[in-house]
């Protein structure tokens, strides 16, 4: 037995698989996000469904991001960066920015802030934001960040990603 949150529980023979948790969460709907920086000259960008909001004061959301990931190093280094909510219809710039082994950013369809942090044209929002935190979790670090500034384009629709495929939210989907 071992205690949780206060309670007594039984104690697990062993975890889940790292497959069976990803079934999990195959299952679990997410906004799409892309997480963008500069890293000296060169930017540097990729896909993140894991950004969470943890704070409203103060304004702090968070992501994660696997160790081994190219980007990593970079955002070891980062002092800032933006993060990008896609809109329904930047499907395509998602897979871009999810691919390996590519110029994430040669085909266009971003901009610098006068900060230097690219953000995502057509976004449904993007935040500027100062990072924190970054805390070794198991094969990832979670990125805390304070949020600096922000832009929301009304009336943008949140691309979801949902059982391994792109997904919008429309006005009839709303409870």
């Amino acid at each position: 037995m071992t205690a949780l949150a206060g309670r007594t529980t039984a104690r697990s023979a062993a975890p889940i698989t790292a497959d069976e948790f990803r079934s999990v969460f195959r299952g679990h709907p997410a906004g799409v996000a892309v997480v963008a920086l500069r890293d000296g000259d060169r930017r540097v960008g990729f896909t993140a469904t894991s950004v969470i909001s943890v704070s409203a004061d103060p304004p702090l959301l968070a992501f994660s991001m696997a160790t081994a990931s190219s980007s990593w190093p970079a955002v070891a280094r980062a002092s800032t960066l933006a993060v990008s909510f896609l809109a329904h219809d930047q499907a395509e710039l998602s897979a871009r920015f999810a691919t390996s082994g590519i110029d994430r950013f040669a085909d266009g369809g971003w901009r610098d802030l006068d900060t230097g942090e690219p953000v995502i044209d057509g976004a449904a929002a993007w935040v500027r934001a100062r990072i924190v935190q970054r805390t070794p979790v198991g094969s990832s670090h979670l990125v805390t960040l304070e949020a600096l500034r922000r832009h929301v384009e009304p009336g943008a629709g949140p691309l979801v990603f949902h059982d391994r495929g792109y997904h919008r939210l429309g006005a009839d989907g709303r409870l």
